[in-house]
């Protein structure tokens, strides 16, 4: 029982981070049809702005909470601007593009953030120290959770909450809900389509940002490489919940979690990804649409 609770434990952690990262993928797809690739790149340069600042606060002798939480707000603001600036370059002249088009220039992006960092760091794995405290209350339960994981939970629920809050009350969730819906309507009624899209691409790389942070804190290490295999993974779970819908990121990337955790504590952690991508195809042979997404016809 043991043994299940600690494999339970782990795929919520995973499935937590695959949710901050499916969430940016589910919300840019929702609003201008695209796949934007180069989103797991963003959550990878957030864990390296976390791990420079980190050092730089360290130095200046800062405690250790300020340290982490200094760390994660710098990240978020800065992969932000990461995020905005893609858009722009990448993305914005190619709005009235094919989607081939457009796909392509995400791909090439993604190239292009993961050369960038490998020339301006270093191809090695760097060591993360992990700042989070640990928590008295779970010491006796330790060897089964460990207090980044805890941090992850509930980071990765107010995160969901708080962005749901956006999408269904604020203005501009609203013009978000709108552009998604019909964006030459929502022109004609007077939404800014250019600004709602940058904020969305603004959200969602912050949120990578966080998930960036939090991630190589629990893990310990990173290198420039992670955002690939993070974003390929976050970007199963959105599908496998059904990519445009916010509650389907979640679900499907705590689905994918589970499922490799189960699929490697049980039978063999060669296959991890495998096990994965197995799993997508089969939930797209029996439901296209993702586990909560509905089949709906192209936008021309």
């Amino acid at each position: 029982m043991e043994y299940f609770l600690e494999l339970f434990l782990g795929g919520l952690t995973r499935g937590s981070i695959y949710a901050l990262i499916a969430l940016g993928y589910t919300m840019v797809y929702g609003i201008i049809q695209l796949i934007n690739f180069a989103h797991g790149e963003i959550y990878m340069i957030g864990a390296f702005t976390g791990l420079i600042v980190i050092s730089v606060l360290t130095l200046l002798g800062f405690n250790q909470v300020a340290v982490i939480i200094l760390a994660a707000l710098i990240a978020m603001l800065y992969s932000a601007a990461y995020g905005f600036t893609v858009e722009k370059i990448a993305y914005q002249p190619l709005r009235h593009a094919p989607r081939l088009s457009a796909l392509i220039s995400a791909i090439g992006m993604s190239l292009f953030l993961q050369n960038y960092v490998l020339l301006a760091q270093t191809s090695n794995f760097l060591p993360f120290p992990n700042l989070i405290p640990g928590f008295g209350f779970m010491k006796p339960y330790e060897h089964i959770v460990r207090s980044t994981e805890i941090v992850i939970y509930i980071t990765t629920a107010v995160v969901m909450l708080l962005l749901t809050y956006m999408i269904k009350f604020t203005r501009m969730g609203k013009a978000m809900r709108a552009v998604a819906q019909d964006r030459t309507m929502s022109m004609l009624v007077g939404v800014d389509v250019n600004r709602v899209i940058s904020y969305t691409f603004i959200i969602g790389s912050a949120t990578a940002a966080i998930g960036g942070v939090l991630i190589a804190s629990h893990i310990g290490q990173i290198n420039f490489y992670i955002g690939f295999i993070a974003g390929i993974k976050a970007f199963v779970a959105a599908v496998l919940g059904g990519i445009g819908s916010m509650p389907g990121a979640v679900l499907g990337s705590l689905v994918l979690g589970w499922t490799e955790s189960f699929f490697t504590g049980y039978i063999s952690s060669d296959y991890e990804d495998v096990f994965a991508f197995v799993f997508l195809v089969l939930i797209l042979i029996f439901r296209p649409a993702g586990l909560l997404g509905r089949s709906e016809p192209d936008k021309v």
